[in-house]
């Protein structure tokens, strides 16, 4: 749909901007391709320039509250300085580059419950900056992480909500000022043990870094705790192993040696939410796990999940 939308901040009469996005879907790593459209006001209008840039709501936590606020990650400018004639029709084509650690907001065509994601257009005149233009994207994950998410579903996980927490995870490398996390109920061979799991990833241009918190159940002696883990998994080994054998491994690991975790790679690390002191999981390589069965193939796992999958990690937005 396109419609053009006139910018307040200019008044009656000024120029208006409309930018369509060749595709809204994306993944992380590729590109968003498009163009900004200018139609100018009843006057000649001089623009300091047009900026694209992502969007997205992140919540921070304060002394006292939790707060969520709408966040822009990722800019570019599309043009510098430029005269737009009256009536003038002026069309700037662009390639957005997505960053590796944009989060993702769609699986298998259906929305993460407490996901967005939109590309804002700005147009300054004068000092005057108008940021009217927004328009949905879609952030569809890459290969490894739709392995390791249909992992989590063949091992009975339900997806709950996702979010993205304002803040930097300690000892883990990251471009963007926050971090997903994609909540599951506990699937139930694992209930006895564990409540939820929260699933973070940072990926880059070499692979993935995966972090877990499973939020630990309460024994006779002892009351419930967190538990983490982190992994390291490439992008070559997408289909090297069977991930649902890796996923219950990172499992059983995190969760069995909670407060003893201590791993050649280093010292333990966490974030602000108080991740810290649980310890590292091992660096888990395809190739060292070898060629494993069970795995399915891309297409597969869509038919296979159309119905059930989709519709479990589908939002109501």
């Amino acid at each position: 749909m396109v419609f053009k939308k006139m910018l307040s901040a200019f008044g009656v009469g000024g120029p208006s901007v409309d930018t369509v996005l060749t595709n809204p879907n994306t993944r992380p790593g590729l590109t968003l391709d498009g163009q900004v459209n200018l139609v100018g006001g009843d006057a000649e209008a001089a623009i300091e320039q047009v900026v694209i840039g992502l969007v997205t709501r992140v919540e921070v936590e304060g002394h006292d509250a939790e707060y969520s606020g709408t966040l822009e990650f990722h800019r570019m400018a599309v043009s510098g300085a430029l005269q737009l004639a009256p009536k003038q029709q002026l069309s700037i084509p662009f390639q957005l580059p997505v960053p590796w650690e944009t989060p993702i907001t769609d699986v298998y065509g259906q929305r993460l419950h407490g996901m967005t994601m939109g590309l804002r257009t700005e147009l300054a005149i004068a000092r005057a900056v108008d940021k009217s233009d927004l328009d949905q994207v879609a952030v569809h994950p890459l290969p490894v992480h739709e392995r390791i998410l249909e992992a989590f579903q063949r091992l009975g996980f339900r997806f709950k909500h996702a979010d993205l927490e304002r803040g930097h995870i300690r000892g883990v490398q990251q471009t963007l000022p926050f971090y997903q996390e994609i909540e599951f109920f506990a699937a139930p061979q694992y209930a006895s043990t564990i409540r939820e799991v929260e699933l973070t990833f940072v990926t880059s241009q070499r692979g993935v870094e995966v972090i877990l918190e499973c939020d630990k159940r309460g024994g006779f002696l002892s009351s419930g705790h967190d538990a983490f883990g982190r992994y390291q998994v490439s992008h070559t080994d997408v289909d090297r192993v069977d991930w649902a054998q890796v996923v219950d491994g990172w499992l059983r690991e995190t969760t069995s040696r909670y407060g003893s975790l201590r791993s050649q790679y280093g010292p333990s690390h966490g974030h602000g939410h108080g991740r810290g002191g649980m310890g590292m999981g091992g660096m888990v390589a395809g190739a060292a796990l070898g060629v494993a069965g069970g795995m399915i193939a891309g297409e597969m796992i869509e038919d296979a999940f159309e119905g059930d999958f989709g519709g479990d990690f589908g939002g109501d937005e």
